[in-house]
């Protein structure tokens, strides 16, 4: 039976290999986190290391191997360029890699957080808007089923003066129970926004001092739930 084998991904990572050859961390689309071995790609000359640089989405030919498969053939779906015209979006897209680098699982399949990453990359090489990353995470968390309640108290219950947001009891406090850090009403409406499947409108909203709440609170939360500090996003936020 041939091991070679035919999928769809977006370059999470690299790193070198010997003198000449470069270990490649791919999200695929029907075989999770993959990683492979591109074979003298650091070489002057290669027919494909340009095209395996982190954030590149790709179509490739990979034989299986036993630790690593091994990377035969790669044709570029998205280019990485919009992405790297400055910065700013070279950190976001930075962030979204990492955050997803951290929760998938090797040869899990997960098709519904490759369309969520693909999704996230253009929409960062197409929108000005500060929330594309602060959304995705907080999708990234829901599909991890750890969506955070939004509408009631995490305590009590209690459906009014929602002030507070601590991840620790998963969602919002009233005033009488707060904990964690504060939230404001228009942060919290942007938050339901997104997560309530009006993700357009909430990244159609004017950049306000509530669009850097849902960011803090975003990368607060997925560093609790990996349990670790995002690197991407100490180097955005020092920006």
């Amino acid at each position: 039976m041939s091991r070679l084998y035919r999928d769809s991904g977006v370059v999470l990572r690299t790193y070198k290999l010997a003198e000449s050859d470069r270990i490649i961390v791919l999200l695929t689309e029907e075989h999770g986190k993959v990683r492979a071995v591109a074979k003298g790609v650091r070489k002057t000359g290669s027919k494909f290391g340009g095209r395996l640089e982190p954030m590149s989405h790709i179509r490739l030919l990979l034989h299986e191997g036993r630790d690593l498969d091994i990377v035969n053939q790669v044709d570029t779906i998205d280019s990485v360029a919009p992405l790297m015209i400055d910065l700013d979006h070279i950190t976001q897209g930075m962030a979204v890699l990492e955050a997803v680098d951290q929760m998938a699982m090797d040869r899990e399949p997960n098709p519904q957080l490759y369309r969520m990453l693909v999704g996230a990359l253009r929409t960062i090489s197409t929108s000005d808007s500060p929330l594309v990353v602060p959304a995705f995470f907080w999708k990234l968390l829901a599909l991890e089923g750890v969506r955070p309640e939004l509408d009631v108290c995490v305590r009590c219950g209690e459906t009014a003066a929602l002030v507070a947001f601590d991840m620790d009891h998963g969602g919002v406090l009233c005033r009488n129970c707060r904990s964690g850090a504060p939230i404001s009403a228009e942060a919290l409406q942007l938050m339901r926004l997104i997560l309530g499947g009006q993700l357009n409108a909430a990244l159609a909203a004017p950049v306000s001092q509530a669009s850097h709440e849902v960011n803090n609170h975003a990368t607060r939360a997925v560093e609790h739930h990996i349990e670790r500090k995002l690197r991407s996003v100490a180097v955005f936020e020092r920006h």
